[in-house]
């Protein structure tokens, strides 16, 4: 089941529809807590709707659950590398 609802958020997201892909990856996760794949794709959900704080969260986790999975590593040092330049803004607008 948790698997149907992946699979399903996967195909909403890549049309855009963020809000329909976030149901989806909560109820998969929800459903399976150790579903390293819809705590990804929930963490790159959250990401794309600016909940940066709650997306790096869920790559954690999924990466605690699969520290070997390159895909999740892969996104996760995306999700990094541009929260960290959205950071660096942040700090010098508040100078």
């Amino acid at each position: 089941k948790s698997a149907l609802e992946v699979k399903f958020g996967i195909d909403v997201a890549q049309k855009g529809m963020w809000r329909e892909a976030l149901f989806r990856f909560q109820k998969a996760v929800e459903d399976d807590p150790q579903n390293s794949s819809a705590l990804n794709n929930l963490a790159v959900t959250l990401e794309q709707m600016g909940d940066f704080q709650e997306a790096r969260e869920n790559y954690e986790r999924a990466l605690e659950l699969k520290p070997n999975d390159l895909y999740i590593q892969q996104n996760y040092d995306l999700f990094r590398e541009a929260d960290d330049k959205r950071n660096r803004k942040k700090r010098r607008r508040k100078r």
